[in-house]
């Protein structure tokens, strides 16, 4: 399914199902999204419609990063949103789902990084030092939302992005024009 809205209707028989390894980009209310939209465009994404990434790993569950450290939550608390699905966009086998979802279980309780943000910025307008920043972040294995979606990928062996960025560089920006 490209873009949903998860309500309690069954989907159309047409759109294919989300399934475990697959990840989501949905819009987030409040100041928290609007403080990440902004972020974004600071960023060069311009206003993207999508501000958070998450990962299915079944049972209508996901994990995702967030400030409080990488959890596991019901798929439900996004109902009503409108969600955009890899589903259909990148071809995954069974083993590479498995994969994937064992390395996003692997994340939990990561912390979650506000310096990501500050790396990102670094990175996008060029400050001296950022790889000093990038290795403090990477050290401490600190993920924004984004992050541990490539970084999830990566751990299966599966390359999101063939531009050679670093998984703290990904946006849900990125995620979101990735599966467009």
């Amino acid at each position: 399914m490209s873009e949903t809205t998860i309500t309690s209707e069954t989907p159309s028989s047409a759109a294919p199902l989300p399934r475990p390894g697959d990840f989501a980009v949905v819009q987030m209310a409040g100041e928290v999204g609007r403080l990440i939209r902004v972020g974004q465009w600071l960023n060069g994404d311009g206003f993207a419609d999508y501000e958070h990434a998450f990962l299915l790993v079944g049972d209508d569950e996901v994990i995702e990063a967030e400030p409080g450290g990488a959890r596991q939550a019901p798929l439900a608390e996004y109902a009503g949103r409108p969600i955009r699905w890899s589903t259909g966009h990148i071809a995954l086998t069974n083993d590479q789902r498995a994969a994937v979802v064992a390395a996003a279980r692997g994340y939990l309780k990561v912390p979650y990084s506000f310096l990501d943000y500050a790396a990102l910025a670094s990175h996008r307008f060029r400050v001296p030092g950022n790889s000093v920043l990038r290795g403090y972040v990477a050290d401490t294995r600190h993920q924004i939302c984004s992050q541990l979606v490539d970084q999830c990928y990566r751990d299966a062996g599966i390359t999101l992005f063939d531009d050679g960025r670093w998984p703290g560089y990904v946006t849900p920006a990125d995620l979101g024009r990735l599966i467009r």
